[in-house]
């Protein structure tokens, strides 16, 4: 049952392939509005001279809407307040991304290919969908024929194992598995994989893997490659509640290996974002305290 031993590997990857100093500590804020609140209105910001390993640099910048920090190993953080005169949150939050993204040229670019990459799967896979539907009538007529073949082709092998029960079924072959139970789905082929359980996507290959997971109080997406990963988090409503961290094993020219943002504010603004660049890919708590200067401001 080797196909069924490669999904197991895929789904412990995520969980331990980055152990030791290769480790990607993912913190997330809940963002039940109940639970939670409505989030502030900010005029200007709050910038405590520390916070927690955090010290600032100067005073308040830009009328008080820019406040910069330093941390642990020259890490780097810096508190904006910005408004949403002309534009959504969502494109003043890509323009902080694109800025960051600069500091790890090669990690963002390794990440970008494996979008396309999944992009041309995902289109493939359509188009594989597309050809067995036209070719369902010509399989159909032939379906008697073709189970006596399969079933003569597999009884010397050995190699397949079919089990079926209410609510459950099992084909393994080789390389390839197709395991059907309530709320749990599994296909590998190889070392591909793909596992849905409940509203948890995993689609896995070879070093390669994505997670998506959504819930009524957030949607997280994790897309992984060798020692690279880039996390998103953000929750459902009106409100701004949003996470990107991308971090490397391997360190860029200026030996950044985590950069990202925390960003919150009320509908329509403004919006309170803490950005982060670290040399350590843990972020020596600084993050967490960034994390707490967008809290100090706007709440969670």
């Amino acid at each position: 049952m080797r196909p069924l031993l490669v999904t197991a590997c895929c789904l412990s990857a995520l969980l331990v392939a980055c152990d030791g100093d290769r480790r990607v500590r993912i913190t997330s804020t809940s963002s039940d509005s109940q639970a939670k609140g409505v989030l502030k209105v900010v005029q200007a910001l709050q910038c405590p001279e520390t916070m927690g390993a955090l010290t600032r640099k100067g005073s308040a910048q830009a009328d008080g809407t820019v406040c910069v920090y330093t941390g642990p190993r020259g890490a780097e953080v810096s508190l904006h307040l910005v408004t949403l005169d002309d534009t959504t949150a969502d494109e003043a939050l890509k323009r902080f991304e694109t800025q960051l993204l600069t500091a790890m040229p090669h990690t963002a670019a390794q990440m970008a290919d494996g979008q396309a990459e999944a992009h041309a799967e995902a289109a493939r896979a359509e188009a594989d969908a597309a050809r067995a539907e036209a070719d369902a009538a010509q399989t159909a007529a032939n379906a008697a024929a073709d189970s006596a073949r399969a079933a003569a082709d597999a009884a010397p092998t050995g190699d397949r194992a079919t089990v079926t029960a209410p609510g459950m079924s099992v084909d393994a072959q080789h390389d390839r598995a197709r395991v059907r139970l309530p709320g749990i789905r599994i296909d590998t082929d190889g070392d591909k994989a793909s596992v849905n359980i409940g509203g948890l996507q995993i689609n896995a290959d070879d070093n390669r893997a994505n997670l998506n997971v959504s819930t009524n109080e957030e949607t997280v997406s994790i897309q992984a490659h060798d020692d690279a990963a880039q996390i998103r988090t953000r929750a459902p409503g009106e409100a701004t509640r949003q996470t990107f961290l991308l971090t490397d094993n391997l360190p860029s020219q200026a030996g950044w290996r985590l950069v990202g943002y925390e960003a919150r504010g009320p509908r329509g603004g403004p919006v309170v974002v803490a950005t982060v660049r670290a040399k350590d890919r843990n972020s020596d708590g600084v993050f967490d305290d960034a994390k707490d200067l967008v809290t100090l401001n706007v709440g969670e």
